[in-house]
């Protein structure tokens, strides 16, 4: 893996974090935990793009990567917060 894709790699996983931490502060009452919302935060950064893109929205930048993230990991919580319930 060249300097570039560790870099990205690092990135990605950073904004997921960061994203994951957001999101539970958002959706409160249904955090999973630092570590369950961590990963939540990674996850969510891989699927909110794709959930955006749904709605014809997209961001870009450092910003707009890190909202993205952040949406996803928010539908993320709720569904596991749903899926908690059955």
């Amino acid at each position: 893996m060249t300097d570039i894709g560790l870099v990205n790699l690092a990135l990605f996983l950073v904004i997921g974090l960061a994203a994951g931490w957001i999101a539970s502060l958002i959706v409160r009452g249904r955090g999973l935990g630092l570590i369950g919302n961590l990963v939540v935060g990674v996850i969510g950064a891989y699927i909110g793009p794709f959930f955006l893109r749904f709605f014809n929205v997209s961001a870009g930048g450092l910003i707009g990567d890190l909202a993205t993230a952040t949406v996803g990991a928010m539908l993320l919580i709720f569904v596991i917060g749903v899926i908690k319930r059955i």
